[in-house]
């Protein structure tokens, strides 16, 4: 609307080179987005490194340690792992959804899904990784529930069943906006 009032002004090729230029100008501006991208791989070597330094303590106190102990470093470590990949995930897709596609040609350990999930399959994706996190910090919870209070415990229970919740509504959402756009 403001371009075409512009235009009353200038002659449409003049309007047009200025419309272009602005568009031109927000496209360029997706590359905004990729140091966030970058940050997050700097977080998955902040990652890597808790993983060794669990991995490292676990290794001192396997002979000391309860199964009970070494079992919560175990999902501690899953954990972690989960996170990184969720992390992963979120790098790959958003960089290219919103910035540009990344060229890796045909390499044999390029992900089947890369290139392919759009923003509502990241969201599944997403949604799918914050839940088996939630369940590993659950199961973790309850090894160790001798420690919280019932309150405490039904809070974290609470929490879980929401993050589940949530991916099944956003798993509807997306199935009903399938079948509506299919339409």
């Amino acid at each position: 609307m403001f371009f075409h009032a512009l235009a009353l002004n200038k002659t449409p090729r003049q309007a047009n080179k200025i419309e272009h230029a602005l568009e031109s100008f927000i496209f360029k501006g997706r590359w905004l987005l990729a140091p966030f991208f970058v940050g997050l791989l700097f977080a998955i070597i902040l990652l890597l490194i808790k993983f060794f330094k669990q991995l490292y303590l676990m290794g001192i106190a396997t002979f000391t340690a309860t199964n009970q102990e070494l079992l919560v470093g175990i999902l501690t470590l899953v954990d972690t792992a989960l996170l990184a990949g969720l992390l992963l995930i979120i790098i790959f897709s958003g960089y290219e959804n919103f910035v540009s596609k990344l060229n890796v040609d045909n390499h044999e350990d390029k992900p089947s899904w890369m290139g392919k999930v759009g923003f509502s399959g990241l969201k599944m994706k997403l949604i799918s990784a914050i839940v088996a996190i939630s369940a590993v910090e659950l199961l973790k919870v309850f090894i160790n529930s001798g420690a919280l209070s019932s309150d405490e415990l039904l809070w974290k229970v609470i929490i879980h069943v929401t993050f589940v919740m949530s991916g099944v509504l956003f798993a509807l959402t997306d199935y009903l906006n399938s079948k509506t756009q299919s339409h």
